[in-house]
Parts: C-alpha cells; sequence; structure tokens
C-alpha cells in the first residue's frame, strides 16, 4: 500500500503545499495565495487540489507536518487574544521596565514594544520565592482569587502566572493555574515554569505572557486545521514544526504554541542542510527569499545553528533589541525586510529604497493583478526578464505584465530613469541588503563568508541568489529540487524534537555533580515522556547536553556542549576538567581568550533530544536519463555583465538528468521557482538532484 507524507508551510505570500510517496520517491506540489483572514482556507484549498491533481488516495497520507508564520503575525499584529497577567507583590511592571537598555542610543523618540498586557491587566498577589525555592511568604489564596474574579470580569481569555523564582519552586503557580481552571475552567493559563523554567524574570515575564496570548488562537486554528484533515479524509495525525526544527504533536503544540513562533524559516534551514550535506561538505550559507522576506543562517558541520532566545515583534525589524525577548529553542537565524513582494518606493532625499513593508498576498506584487499598484521585486524580476509570465506558480496564477510595466513606469518618472534602470536598481538593492545582513552573520560568528556554499530556496531565493553570492566572494551556488517548496519538504525530514531547561547554579570548582546529574536526568526523562506522546515510531534518540556557563562575575551565559555523562560516580577531577574544557574551548572560539584561574558556573542546563521518524526517508537523486531535450525555449534577460539584455537558454528543469553540465547565460524553470545563472558562470546537475552553479572570478 502507499505511503505519502504530506508537507504544508504557511508563509507570508504563499501557502505550499507538498505530497511525497515514500515507496516510489515521487512528489507532488502546488502554491496557493496565503488567506491571511482565513489560513485554513488556502490549506484546504491547497491539499484538495493536490489530492486531486495526483489522483491521490487521501487515506494512504500517514504523516502530515505543519508550519506557520500565524502565530508571529498575531504578536506582530496585535491579535491574540485578552491576556492577563498575575505576578509577584512588586513585579507589575516588570514587563514595562524590561532591561532598560535603549535599542537606539541616540534616538530621542525611542518607542520601546507595548507590553502584551495592558497595566490594567496585570494584577500582583502576596507571595514570595527564594532563589533556592524555600518560600519566604506564602501565597495569599484571597488576593490570588480577588485577582482572578477581577480579569475574568474584565473579559481576559488567557491569564499568565509569573512569580519570581518560580523555576526553583513552581508550587505557588502550579496553585494559581490550579484556582483558575476550578473557577473558570473556560479561561485558558500559562505558567512561566511550565514555558520558559529559568532565571531572569523579565524574559521569563515576556516569554509566559507571549505564549498566553496566542495560546487560545493555537487551540482554536489548529483544532480546526485537524477537523479539516478528517474532512478532507486523511487519517493521518497531525504533526507540528517547532523553532527548534524539529516536530511535535498537537496536544504540545497547543500547551505552548510560543515554541513555533519561528516554526516556517526553521523548516527553510533544516530543508537546505539535507538537500545541501553532501554537494556542499556540510558548510552552508541556507538563502530562503519568499514572498514577504528573506531569511539566512548557518549550516556548520550539515546542522543548522541553535540559539536560544530571539526577539519577537520587533518595533524596529532588523534591531536587536526593539522586540519582545522570547527564550525558547530556536534555529539561529536572520531575516531581512526582501522578499518577492517587498515594495520599492522613494525617500525624503530621492533615493531609491525597497522594503520593509511587503505587497504580501493581498493585493501582492501588481503583476498579480489582485489590485496592488505599487512597484515590488517580482515586478522588477518580472521586467528583467528573469520570470516567465506563462509559468508563474506552475501557471497556476495569471500574470499582468502591463501592471508590473505601470507600477514600475511611475517610479522612473519620479526618479528620471529609464525603466530598465530602475528595475535594475530594485533588484540589485534587495541583493545587496541580503548580502550585507549575511556577511555581518557570518562575521560576528568568526568565519569567513567565502567558506560556504550558498544554498537558495523559496520561490524568489533562486533568482537572487548567484547575484548575492557574487557580492558575497562565494564560488558556489546549490540549487536543490523543488526549491521553491523546499520548506514544506524540510518539514518531511525533520526529526521528532524535545527541549528542555533547568536552573542550577552551580560552580565546577564546588564539584557538586551529583546534583548536576540529577538535573540531567530530571531534563531527559521530562523529555522522553513528550517523545513518546507523538504516538511516532521513532528510531533510536540522540541526547544532548547543554549548560549556559560563565566566568564567575559575568553577567552573561554562553550557550555550550558538554560531554556525555553520566557526572556523577566517576572522579569528579576528571568531570570537572572535561566539564572545564568544553566550556573553555566554546568560550576561546567566541572570544579569543579566557580568563586565567575564574572559576566557572553552570547557571542553566539544558536537554535537546532528537529522534528520526522511521519511515520519512526523502531520496535525494536526480534523473539518469534524459528523455527529451531540455531545452524550453530563449527570451531576452537583462545581465549586468553585458549591461543589457542577452538572449538567453532557457532550460525544463524536470529535463535535466545527472551530469548534465551548461554554461551560462540561463534560465532554469520548474514549479514554484526560477534559478538564473550569469554569463560568467556555468552548472552542472549533480547525483542528488542539486543544481551546482559554479561562478567564474
Amino acid at each position: 500500500m502507499p505511503s505519502y507524507s504530506l508537507g504544508i508551510d504557511i508563509g507570508g505570500t504563499f501557502t505550499d503545499v507538498v505530497v511525497y510517496d515514500h515507496d516510489t520517491g515521487r512528489q507532488w506540489s502546488r502554491k496557493v495565495l496565503t488567506t491571511h483572514d482565513d489560513p485554513v482556507r488556502a490549506v484546504v484549498t491547497g491539499v484538495g487540489a493536490i489530492l486531486s491533481d495526483g489522483a491521490l488516495e487521501p487515506r494512504h497520507c500517514t504523516r502530515v507536518i505543519h508550519a506557520t508564520t500565524l502565530f508571529t503575525n498575531a504578536l506582530i499584529e496585535r491579535k491574540g487574544a485578552v491576556a492577563g497577567l498575575i505576578t509577584t507583590a512588586g513585579f507589575g511592571d516588570t514587563l514595562e521596565i524590561g532591561r532598560e537598555r535603549k535599542f537606539e542610543l541616540y534616538d530621542l523618540n525611542i518607542a520601546k514594544p507595548e507590553p502584551l498586557v495592558p497595566r490594567n491587566l496585570r494584577l500582583e498577589v502576596a507571595e514570595r520565592m527564594s532563589a533556592d525555592g524555600t518560600v519566604r511568604r506564602p501565597l495569599d489564596r484571597d488576593q490570588l482569587a480577588a485577582s482572578v474574579e477581577r480579569l475574568a470580569a474584565a473579559g481576559t481569555g488567557s491569564i499568565a502566572v509569573m512569580f519570581l523564582h518560580a523555576y526553583a519552586n513552581p508550587s505557588h503557580e502550579a496553585e494559581a493555574v490550579r484556582l483558575i481552571a476550578e473557577r473558570h475552567p473556560d479561561i485558558f493559563t500559562t505558567a512561566s515554569y511550565e514555558v520558559a523554567p529559568e532565571i531572569r524574570e523579565f524574559e521569563r515575564a515576556s516569554t509566559t505572557v507571549a505564549n498566553a496570548y496566542i495560546k487560545p488562537l493555537a487551540h482554536q486554528y489548529l483544532g480546526r486545521t485537524a477537523r479539516q484533515l478528517v474532512e478532507l479524509r486523511i487519517p493521518a495525525p497531525l504533526l507540528l514544526m517547532l523553532s527548534s526544527g524539529g516536530l511535535t504533536h498537537v496536544a504540545e503544540a497547543q500547551r505552548a504554541p510560543v515554541q513555533m513562533l519561528e516554526s516556517g524559516p526553521a523548516a527553510g534551514a533544516i530543508a537546505a542542510a539535507f538537500f545541501g550535506r553532501e554537494d556542499s561538505g556540510g558548510d552552508l550559507l541556507a538563502f530562503d527569499m519568499g514572498g514577504t522576506t528573506a531569511k539566512l543562517s548557518l549550516v556548520d558541520g550539515g546542522e543548522p545553528r541553535t540559539a536560544y532566545s530571539f526577539e519577537a515583534a520587533r518595533q524596529k525589524r532588523f534591531i536587536e533589541g526593539s522586540g519582545l525577548p522570547i527564550r525558547i529553542s530556536t534555529i539561529e537565524l536572520i531575516e531581512i525586510g526582501a522578499g518577492g513582494g517587498s515594495i520599492a518606493h522613494v525617500d525624503e532625499i530621492g533615493l531609491l529604497k525597497v522594503g520593509p513593508r511587503s505587497a504580501g498576498s493581498q493585493p501582492g506584487p501588481a503583476c498579480y493583478g489582485l489590485g496592488g499598484t505599487e512597484p515590488t521585486v517580482t515586478d522588477a524580476d518580472l521586467l528583467l526578464g528573469y520570470l516567465n509570465p506563462d509559468y508563474f506558480a506552475a501557471g497556476t496564477l495569471a500574470i499582468d505584465v502591463a501592471a508590473a510595466r505601470s507600477a514600475l513606469t511611475r517610479l522612473a518618472e519620479t526618479v528620471r530613469l529609464p525603466l530598465t534602470s530602475v528595475a535594475w536598481g530594485i533588484h540589485d538593492i534587495v541583493n545587496e541588503s541580503m548580502a550585507s545582513a549575511a556577511r555581518v552573520h557570518v562575521a560576528e560568528r568568526g568565519r569567513d563568508p567565502r567558506d560556504y556554499a550558498l544554498l537558495c530556496t523559496g520561490g524568489a531565493g533562486p533568482v537572487h541568489a548567484c547575484h548575492v553570492a557574487r557580492k558575497l566572494g562565494l564560488s558556489r551556488v546549490i540549487c536543490p529540487p523543488s526549491a521553491g517548496v523546499a520548506s514544506a519538504l524540510g518539514l518531511l525530514v525533520a526529526p521528532a524534537r524535545v527541549d528542555r531547561v533547568a536552573t542550577v547554579g552551580i560552580r565546577l570548582d564546588r564539584g557538586d555533580f551529583g546534583a548536576l546529574e540529577a538535573a540531567f536526568r530530571g531534563l531527559e526523562d521530562e523529555a522522553r515522556a513528550v517523545m513518546a506522546d507523538t504516538g511516532l515510531k521513532l528510531e533510536t534518540a540522540r541526547f544532548q547536553r547543554l549548560a549556559d556557563g560563565r566566568f564567575l562575575g559575568q553577567g552573561f551565559d554562553l550557550v555550550v556542549d558538554l560531554p556525555d555523562g553520566p557526572y556523577d560516580g566517576r572522579d569528579a577531577d576528571a568531570v570537572r576538567r572535561a566539564l572545564t574544557s568544553a566550556f573553555e574551548a566554546a568560550y576561546r572560539e567566541k572570544f579569543s581568550l579566557t580568563p586565567p584561574d575564574v572559576p566557572i558556573e553552570f547557571i542553566n542546563v539544558r536537554v535537546a533530544v532528537r529522534a528520526p521518524v522511521a519511515g520519512s526517508e526523502v531520496a535525494r537523486q536526480g534523473r539518469s536519463r534524459r528523455a527529451e531535450s531540455p531545452l524550453k525555449g530563449r527570451r531576452p534577460v537583462w545581465f549586468p555583465e553585458a549591461d543589457g539584455f542577452v538572449e538567453t537558454i532557457v532550460y525544463d528543469r524536470a529535463r535535466l538528468a545527472v551530469g548534465d553540465r551548461f554554461a551560462g547565460p540561463a534560465v532554469i524553470e520548474e514549479e514554484g521557482s526560477t534559478l538564473v545563472v550569469g554569463p560568467r558562470a556555468s552548472f552542472t546537475v549533480a547525483a542528488t538532484g542539486n543544481i551546482v552553479v559554479s561562478l567564474d572570478s
């Protein structure tokens, strides 16, 4: 009996749907415009169309994996629930005060992000816990009950509970959650010990409130999506992509949807690591450019880099410190407001700018013919000859070339430049923005971008990849099969994953390694239980131990990989040396030196558990024989090397075979994306099916 996996990735402009047949290696994909007013509608449309196109039996779908930007957008647009906060007396303004750091030092009119919970819904109750978990003041239950009733009367649909030092002893938070459930079972609750059980009350409060803010939406959306799949007669369980690049089940995603804030971009990084591993040597700069944004991530040794905090809903989209701090495990990404729908405009001093405003899917770029009138990157790419108006999104979206020309003509008249110069200017500005962001991102990690290959995904990524790579001084670009829906494919190869954290505050020179081992084992047991609840047939799990360490007296932590345990029952000096060596090596890699004779302390310990899903293999194999010529036609394409249009061969990617090698200029078209190769480059089809572009210096 056939076995299909279904991947669904909701982006800012398109919703991508992929079905993969694990028996034959065949796949089917479909791009549909995202329906922001009701995202489930686009999912149903895309899934229905793909099942119909492939004449596939829904009952043969054994897995459904989903990534979405819905929850991130809810934070950005402030469209979550009416949320309240119950916190320790004296800490009601923690969300407002934050860290008292200005993200733009010389901006006198700086505006910090507004808390998700307004001041009148942030209520304080008498209770106090010490940092070691000792109860200093019992919880005032009468005051707690009164606060709950006050929030309920105000129409609160979700309540966050964050008490000081609850990471050390969560009993007061647990009691508060029980009381809310008894009195108002219809109100959602989030306790800080459930989503961010670690030191630092501001970041813990911010994460807890963010989870409470989107939790009702997550319950409604995920429940409805699961029901719609049943109506489509798909019996498979629904799995969700986490920001960490792993999969989880619906119940866990509904419990802590804050873990899904970066699920879509994470899928793209997982796809890049999977498809590029063999043809890059494992070191990649993953470049995913869609309709709304571009994302960049580093893949070292075949694995995306992981971070343990990020910022959501930034006031200044690309300035650190201007957003809401979220303490979760996430694939390390940078986002640039440079997608196909990014709008070009003239600023106050007459300079051409692109983004960060985007036309999105409604109305979309002018060429979509859906009412958009402002010029976008997609409109410019179309007029430069990079895109085929008759094969955009595999011909499922009618393209209006005249509308694109009209939009760019108005902009050209404003800046008094030829139409083609403006179109190339838009394209080049976006490329420079992405290259600059990548250059900084790589340099901050002590790396040289020239050591990496650029792997491009997304609907717009392959169009811009070669030009971005040249700006970075790279010599190779890798374009995987089905690059336009690669994030959806990344969902199919992702492992199940669980991350857990606990605050310990242990100094290595004092050697309480029994307590350290107990903390790790507790987290590992908790992770195993969550893994078991997925209901999936999993292969052998891999446990990774990490710690947030620092030299005594420092005000920041560095997350480091630790050697495998156990740490108790062994020679204490040997354990101390191994842990010290691991921390100092990571510290030197980042800062080049270590202070002498300063004790090391571990503030938090972390566990990351990954388990591949059995039967989830996706083949990386190109076509071995070609039945017909890959030549599709010719068209004029603008290249800066020629300073004009060049008659360029267009190839059909579906007809290219392993070993094919061609010189540029060339345009390679496939469903969902187009790869543009310039005159001073050549490309070959690798055994994996990847197109590998070699750029001449």
